[in-house]
């Protein structure tokens, strides 16, 4: 702390009598604390404010806490200049002693208080105003007590001086205090008004003479004032707050390090991501280029949370958030906005090949298998994409991008989509339709409808397949395709599956007590399938209505059943053990281990309709059926062939020994009281329900 000079012996020496005199003291030995007064003093202003801007977008307690260390290093750079420069007679004049450098220091802080009052507020006219005048009260207080030179040097321009001079001081303290959206010219300002704050301090404190006498050693309090800079400094870069010049290693720190993180990924939130989205459409505008906002939702997500639970789900999610970096660059953006959904922001795009070449890696990136806990989770990702500006303002751009994703994942997932303005409409759709599925899930508003599967050689019955209708109550019958990706988006799928477990029981139930026995066919997807509890729920509905488990076929596709988790493998351990048909459904359209396949308790592949489809007009198509079918034979593997509509298509798979046919050309699907119906009342005349409906099948009779 310095001392207090003696008593004024005389009126002080004006600093600035004369033009030829303004400059005089810059060839006297005051050069250098001067230099060192306005470096250090336009050091501290800048650190403070910058924290500051920074300290804005944390929690409201740590916001607070940051705010104090910012008034604090601001503070410093306001009373430094007039308490190292201040001649030792002017300081002694106040007569105050060490309460006159405290109420100095005091003032200094409620000046940038209400500087920054000032410049964040979003209130009225009469608000402004008010916290504006006090302002330059303050500002005026500031510089009674802590540089009175400056009424001295602005006096000497005439006699508005030093009320401009005020006015000078306050202005710079309000634009050390902007917090407006993070771009290169708020932070060029705050830059300007620090430099503009300390020039004005050190001019008006720099007169012929000789500073305060210190109490302590000069290098002492260098010392201080140094430890203060390096401590703004840290805290401004372990705020991860640009810098004035926004090179690209910055960008790079801004991009990583965020305001607001992740606690479980390390990524940043959705509020950074705004700010951030805010900043760089503002840059996109001045620079006439574009933006790109990709979001991003994990698919097959929700199942490994209620197959493995959430600790699981959690470690996917950590190494999807680095993934996500490790693809993304530098001047990227990413941010996790929800559970298992992520946005990415790129700036400077140049062609949407570009972006959708960008949403092709992060597929196959996210879509890896992930090692976790002594596991393999198998997931994958929908992308939405959205474009700036394309007739939109930035804050519709995450909606935008989030229509998208819809859209991608209605179009079966694992791929990208961009926006177009009709998804608008069927994002709204898809609202209204979840609406309604929810009300159907709790009021059993489904059914099972059923298509027989016909032995190729002998042209009887063997088996039905179940087949989910939902019967909306003003749009009709809709098929599993509209409702079922909902479904398993929003952690539905799980009841419709119990669901349709127990209704095809019953229904075999009702069968069986009219005389009509055959396997039932019911699809357990890859939800079920990682399902604990999912044979306890199939063992309970057999024993309920008393089927014997030979009589229900459980069809697994192909890429669920290549999953070679232990969860997945013990279900079908189990399943084969309680006695139930196994199918490997939509064989063909995944990619299939021969060694995993042959270890599976499956008995039969049913080849997908697409092969079928093109068997009259394509060779390829033939040659994949044919193989299908020997491969399937050598691992003593029945073939059912799905989706046979015509004689032609029927002839070939028949030369080729497929086992069974299912299609439009037999019968369409049909209501369970329409099939017993139809079976009864043709029993006798139609060739296809020959006595197999009401004898014993081949797996019925081994049990």
């Amino acid at each position: 702390m310095r001392r207090v000079g003696a008593p004024v012996v005389g009126p002080p020496q004006p600093i600035l009598p004369g033009i030829a005199r303004d400059m005089n003291f810059l060839e006297s030995h005051r050069l250098l604390p001067c230099i060192a007064g306005f470096v250090i003093s336009a050091a501290l202003l800048w650190l403070g404010a910058e924290v500051f801007a920074a300290a804005r977008a944390r929690t409201q307690r740590s916001g607070r806490r940051l705010l104090a260390a910012a008034l604090v290093i601001v503070g410093s750079g306001l009373w430094w200049p007039g308490h190292f420069l201040e001649p030792a007679e002017v300081v002694g004049s106040a007569a105050g002693g060490i309460p006159v450098v405290a109420a100095g220091l005091a003032l200094a802080l409620a000046g940038l208080a209400g500087a920054t009052a000032v410049a964040g507020t979003r209130k009225t006219l009469p608000a402004f105003a008010g916290l504006a005048l006090l302002t330059l009260i303050v500002a005026y207080a500031h510089t009674l007590f802590a540089t009175p030179g400056l009424f001295r040097a602005s006096a000497a321009i005439g006699p508005w001086g030093p009320s401009l001079a005020i006015l000078v001081l306050a202005t710079a303290l309000v634009t050390i205090g902007l917090e407006f959206k993070p771009s290169r010219k708020v932070r060029a300002a705050r830059a300007a008004g620090a430099a503009l704050g300390a020039l004005l301090l050190t001019l008006a404190t720099a007169s012929p003479g000789e500073p305060a006498s210190a109490l302590m050693p000069a290098w002492t309090e260098a010392l201080l004032l140094g430890t203060l800079l390096l401590t703004g400094a840290v805290l401004l870069e372990a705020l991860g707050a640009p810098p004035a010049r926004d090179s690209e290693p910055s960008r790079r720190a801004a991009a990583s390090v965020a305001p607001m993180v992740d606690s479980l990924t390390q990524l940043p939130t959705r509020v950074y991501f705004e700010d951030r989205l805010a900043a760089a459409a503002t840059k996109a505008d001045a620079n006439a280029s574009r933006l790109a906002l990709l979001f991003i939702d994990l698919d097959g997500f929700k199942p490994v949370n209620d197959t493995y639970g959430h600790s699981i789900g959690d470690l996917v999610l950590e190494q999807v958030g680095q993934r996500l970096k490790a693809m993304s660059r530098g001047k990227d953006v990413v941010a996790r906005v929800g559970g298992d959904e992520f946005l990415l922001l790129l700036t400077n795009v140049t062609a949407e090949e570009a972006v959708a070449q960008v949403a092709a890696r992060l597929i196959q990136g996210l879509s890896h298998p992930y090692a976790v806990d002594g596991r393999e989770v198998m997931i994958s990702c929908s992308v939405g994409i959205a474009m700036y500006p394309d007739g939109c303002s930035h804050a519709k751009l995450i909606a935008r991008a989030d229509a998208a994703m819809y859209a991608s994942k209605r179009a079966g997932g694992s791929n990208h989509c961009f926006y177009s303005p009709a998804m608008d409409a069927d994002a709204e759709a898809q609202f209204t339709l979840l609406r309604d599925l929810r009300k159907a899930v709790a009021a059993k508003e489904f059914e099972l409808f059923y298509q027989p599967k016909i032995d190729a050689k002998s042209g009887k019955v063997t088996a039905v397949e179940a087949l989910l209708r939902w019967k909306h109550p003003t749009r009709g019958v809709l098929l599993p395709n509209t409702f079922i990706p909902i479904a398993e988006r929003f952690g539905l799928i799980g009841q419709i599956g119990n669901w349709v477990i127990e209704d095809a029981c019953r229904q075999s139930r009702q069968w069986r007590d009219k005389g009509l026995r055959m396997r039932v066919a019911i699809n357990l997807s890859a939800h079920q399938m990682r399902q604990d509890d999912i044979v306890e729920r199939i063992t309970g509905a057999l024993e309920q209505y008393k089927i014997h488990p030979s009589l229900l076929t459980c069809e697994i596709t192909e890429s669920a059943a290549m999953e070679d988790t232990k969860t997945t493998q013990a279900t079908f351990r189990r399943l084969g053990e309680l006695g139930t048909h196994l199918s490997i459904d939509d064989f063909g359209t995944g990619y299939s281990s021969l060694s995993y396949l042959r270890k599976l308790p499956a008995e039969e592949l049913k080849i997908d309709r697409s092969f079928i489809m093109d068997l009259e007009h394509s060779a390829d198509a033939r040659a994949v059926v044919d193989a299908v079918i020997k491969l399937a034979h050598a691992l003593g593997l029945k073939v059912v062939a799905e989706g046979v509509e015509n004689q032609r298509q029927q002839k070939v798979l028949e030369d080729m020994q497929c086992d069974e046919l299912q299609g439009f050309l037999f019968a369409k699907p049909m209501s369970g009281r329409a099939l017993l119906l139809w079976a009864m009342n043709d029993r006798q005349e139609t060739a296809v329900f020959r006595p197999s409906l009401f004898d014993e099948t081949r797996q019925s009779e081994r049990a």
